[in-house]
């Protein structure tokens, strides 16, 4: 299941496994003046190449390796066999055997399914990938995962975000993310001029500059709170409790790899100095 809407230039495609007409845990990839950045899962990939028929499509970036971004990878690859992606360079390994260094979970495979081996070049950090009529800065923003990259075209002043900037108020995280580099990376993106804001996990957003210093207060205040708490003696579970509150679907969908859990033990691993 694939919706499509446009913002200028920029076509954003969000991508779901459809379960009984309607899409799960939904993900997004971007078109922009022949630039795909990131691809969606593999359920997706078949209708993605149908909806891109007659497309201008030049290359691929990813913003990291998770599976519902780089899942049609292969296939388009495959129907346009010129056609080079670009990644962090902790990617490419992933991108080339998916299944041998990035197994899937059950409630992953089930709901995008595991990526088809694909090649990649390598982005460095500040480096510009240039298209016809823009010019696109690298931004490494680990965080989410050690391989995250965003870019950024400061003539327009977007910023494309990928799953650094996630909506809402995070009570969850993933296991093997790492919050505090989140709030640094999302500092680094803070310090861009920007218009507006592309993510992966969220709508597009028209005042990023305000959105992203939201997000990084909350995580910051949130951060405090959680020390505090561990100061007093108190266990991770309490802590959860006391400021994440109750159980969480997705914490039982997915077994605990995304849980409340995580995000205090994430607070916990390393707290600046």
């Amino acid at each position: 299941m694939i919706k499509v809407s446009t913002f200028g230039d920029i076509s954003r495609f969000d991508l779901s496994r459809s379960f009984f007409g309607h899409g799960v845990y939904w993900t997004t990839a971007y078109l922009v003046d022949g630039v795909m950045i990131d691809t969606g899962c593999a359920f997706t990939a078949e209708e993605l190449i149908k909806i891109l028929s007659g497309s201008r499509i030049e290359r691929i970036i990813n913003t990291h390796s998770h599976e519902d971004h780089i899942g049609a990878n292969a296939s388009l690859q495959q129907k346009y066999p010129d056609l080079a992606a670009f990644a962090h360079p902790l990617s490419l390994p992933i991108l080339q055997d998916p299944g041998r260094y990035q197994p899937l979970q059950l409630y992953r495979r089930m709901i995008w399914g595991m990526p088809r081996p694909s090649e990649a070049l390598p982005l460095e950090n500040g480096s510009v990938v240039e298209t016809e009529k823009y010019q696109f800065q690298v931004i490494y923003s680990p965080g989410h995962t050690p391989d995250h990259l965003c870019l950024y075209e400061s003539n327009q002043q977007w910023v494309f975000t990928g799953d650094l900037f996630v909506g809402g108020k995070d009570r969850a995280i993933r296991a093997g993310s790492d919050i505090w580099q989140i709030i640094e990376s999302l500092r680094v993106i803070a310090s861009f001029p920007s218009k507006i804001m592309f993510p992966s996990s969220a709508r597009v957003r028209h005042n990023p500059e305000i959105d992203i210093q939201v997000k990084i207060d909350y995580l910051e205040k949130m951060g405090e709170k959680v020390l505090k708490l561990a100061d007093r003696g108190m266990s991770v579970n309490e802590i959860s409790k006391e400021l994440l509150g109750g159980p969480m679907w997705i914490e039982l969908v997915t077994w605990g790899h995304l849980s409340r859990r995580n995000l205090v033990n994430s607070y916990l691993s390393h707290p600046p100095a």
